[in-house]
């Protein structure tokens, strides 16, 4: 069993892994990539969670890269789809998919009966949430603005687990 002490460090670890795979996944023009304080922070709050896997669909061994992650909370019978990113070279593999599974899993697991997400609307990955049972259930008009001063929608979506 791991000390306290341990799993500090493991959660550190898996922080600057995430954080690698953030930096390449998210595209700085849209302001969606969170720092390292944001995401340890996130990791300090009860129920939240995050999910990394390496280019085989698995759990990346100590010491190795991740090529994509997951960040999720879970509040009642809800859980949240807080970030998710693959990182470029990686794409196309089916990592998000996998990482979703993991994600709905793990929501059921623990009780969630439903998901959320929210994201721009002009977000590539709009057609994979779809694809994996989400459904568009709100508008927030020019909620996110972007590093030249545009603004963009944004887009709730759920699904039952």
């Amino acid at each position: 069993m791991l000390s306290e002490m341990q799993m500090r460090a493991q959660v550190s670890r898996d922080i600057d892994r995430a954080m690698e795979v953030m930096e390449q996944a998210f595209d700085p023009e849209w302001g969606e990539a969170w720092n390292k304080r944001q995401l340890s922070s996130s990791l300090a709050l009860q129920n939240t969670q995050l999910f990394l896997i390496n280019t085989d669909g698995e759990l990346p061994a100590a010491g190795d890269k991740a090529s994509g992650f997951l960040l999720s909370r879970i509040v009642a019978d809800e859980i949240e789809l807080l970030l998710i990113g693959v990182r470029p070279s990686d794409r196309g593999r089916g990592l998000a998919t996998h990482l979703l599974d993991h994600f709905f899993e793990y929501a059921r697991e623990h009780g969630a009966k439903f998901a959320f997400l929210e994201m721009r609307a002009n977000n590539p990955a709009e057609s994979l949430y779809k694809r994996m049972g989400f459904d568009p259930v709100g508008l927030r008009p020019a909620y996110y603005s972007t590093q030249t001063n545009g603004r963009v929608d944004a887009i709730t979506f759920k699904k039952l687990l």
